[in-house]
């Protein structure tokens, strides 16, 4: 493994990051064919399906895999050789990968806590960056993201794939043209089974060893290196504050996404976010909320946003929905309403009748959108620019910070915060009845409600009441030699 610090990387690849950008923008040497060379950071489930995905498309070939597990980049290398014939460069620390000059782009599936660390190195190594949902772990690090970007003049797409749904770009452009008058407001659900299997976090009696085969120094990089507590490393990590931030950050995401979309996309922080949930129904050592609504208030019309991870009724295995979403979002108009989610959707009027149907492909195409961005070197080309995928990871923070600053609270007590708005109402009732459902003692385990915070977009930091406390959250203390810079 290399020994050499961040300094030295980034006095290397600032050297780079320049040379690339006085050149002209696809004037580096290219592989055979003028062939884009790929190399796939951070192995795992999605890292797999990366791997696949771009060697796989014309003019495309992934030369390099890297991963802190050596078990995983073993199995990957063996698993490319057998199916394509080929051998790849394998790699276990990002740093040294990003010193290859036979790279052109990387894409990125390694966990949250990760990915604007790797963003910026990469695009101060010159290279391209497909970089998987969210942008972030918190909210000033995806602005350094952005950042690094412009700075060296890299394409960066968000894995937010249902960006390149032709029936989503069809459906909002319908809602934004006032097809279905004026929006009310535009909810996001993730309602998404969390009650056994990937959504239980098993912890231990003390700290464990991690797997032999990781390098958990490299693997928790910018996060904390706390002793291991759970019996399993990879994926839960989702559920664990120091490395993940739960199903908004995680599933939640991608709808997060639409509903701001669907607004009409303000490239901008809502003014206001307020949180109420918990981890409820379930005992294990997971941190992060498993139910939860959002209120982010943007003007005209709000973005509300709900979280379930629990079954539709205690002993069911079925999910609530909410008009036959489960996984999507819904806009509310003036004369009827939007359903939908990847895969298109269906106009409705009030009365819930059919109006017009919006068929899309799910974003199949996100990933060939990200290659033609790059032999064109158009931002513009871009369907999910970096900066589109900062705001909405940034939304997502926001509820989780007003989360982690509330207090517990009796339900009277939620409601009396929650006052006369009667949007927030309807999902805070709704939620109620879920967990009733689900038996939920309230008074044994109360939820949490978070105070209403003002977010001042231009700085994008927290203001008034509670900003001390929640501004600490903006922004995580790095370790070394795994720093986001100030100054990228």
């Amino acid at each position: 493994m290399s020994k050499f610090s961040r300094r030295d990387f980034i006095k290397t690849t600032m050297a780079a990051g320049a040379a690339m950008v006085m050149a002209a923008p696809n004037s580096r040497v290219r592989g055979a064919n003028n062939d884009l060379r790929f190399a796939v950071v951070g192995t795992g489930g999605q890292g797999g399906n990366h791997i696949k995905y771009f060697n796989e498309k014309k003019g495309v070939r992934v030369v390099a895999i890297c991963d802190a597990d050596k078990a995983y980049v073993e199995k990957r290398a063996r698993d490319f050789e057998k199916k394509y014939g080929q051998k790849v460069k394998t790699y276990i620390d990002v740093r040294e990968l990003l010193e290859d000059k036979n790279i052109d782009a990387i894409t990125s599936a390694t966990p949250n806590h990760w990915h604007s660390l790797v963003t910026i190195w990469a695009c101060q190594a010159g290279k391209d960056v497909y970089i998987e949902k969210p942008v972030s772990h918190n909210i000033w690090e995806g602005r350094k993201a952005v950042e690094a970007a412009r700075k060296y003049d890299r394409i960066v797409q968000t894995g937010t794939q249902k960006r390149s749904d032709g029936g989503l770009i069809e459906a909002f452009k319908y809602i934004q043209e006032g097809k279905m008058g004026a929006i009310k407001w535009s909810r996001g659900f993730c309602y998404k089974p969390r009650f056994s299997g990937n959504g239980i976090v098993n912890g231990t009696n003390g700290p464990i060893s991690p797997p032999a085969t990781v390098d958990y120094d490299l693997w928790c990089g910018p996060a904390d290196m706390t002793p291991l507590r759970r019996k399993q490393l990879h994926y839960k990590w989702h559920w664990v504050w120091n490395t993940g931030n739960g199903d908004l950050g995680n599933q939640g995401i991608h709808e997060m996404d639409l509903a701001r979309w669907a607004l009409g996309g303000p490239e901008k922080l809502a003014r206001r976010v307020m949180s109420i949930g918990g981890r409820l129904g379930v005992n294990d050592a997971g941190e992060t909320a498993n139910t939860q609504i959002i209120l982010l208030d943007y003007k005209p019309a709000p973005l509300i946003f709900e979280v379930r991870g629990l079954p539709r009724k205690k002993g069911d295995s079925s999910m609530d929905n909410f008009r036959g979403t489960r996984i999507g979002i819904c806009v509310q108009c003036e004369d009827g309403y939007f359903v939908g989610g990847g895969g298109g959707g269906w106009a409705y009027t009030n009365d819930g009748e059919k109006i017009k149907q919006f068929k899309g492909g799910g974003g199949g195409g996100h990933h060939q959108n990200f290659i033609d961005a790059v032999r064109s070197h158009k931002v513009s080309d871009l369907n999910a620019d970096i900066e589109k995928g900062h705001i909405s990871s940034a939304l997502c923070h926001m509820g989780n910070v007003s989360h982690l600053v509330g207090k517990n609270a009796s339900v009277e007590q939620i409601k009396e915060a929650i006052g006369d708005n009667e949007y927030f109402m309807d999902s805070f009732d709704r939620m109620v009845s879920h967990l009733n459902a689900n038996e939920v003692d309230l008074k044994g385990t109360p939820l949490t409600v978070g105070p209403m915070l003002t977010m001042d977009p231009r700085t994008e930091k927290f203001v008034g009441d509670y900003s001390d406390w929640a501004n600490m959250l903006v922004k995580r203390n790095y370790r070394e030699p795994f720093v986001v810079p100030d100054k990228v």
